[in-house]
């Protein structure tokens, strides 16, 4: 996602929920969806068959 669209997309949720978002905070957060985006382009990027099953929920144990 290009950054400009990925700057809208941040100051469009923090309207929409109320949250505001500080200056200082802004850099951080642009790059921390900018590599969200990034790792879902991933997990999207990879091919499913008809036949793929959703994996089983991890649960922790301890060791």
């Amino acid at each position: 996602m290009e950054a400009a669209r990925l700057a809208a997309y941040v100051d469009a949720t923090a309207a929409v929920l109320g949250l505001p978002l500080a200056a200082e905070h802004r850099p951080g957060v642009l790059r921390y969806f900018g590599l969200a985006a990034e790792m879902a382009a991933l997990v999207n990027g990879l091919p499913l068959a008809v036949q793929d099953e959703p994996a089983e929920a991890f649960v922790p144990i301890s060791p």
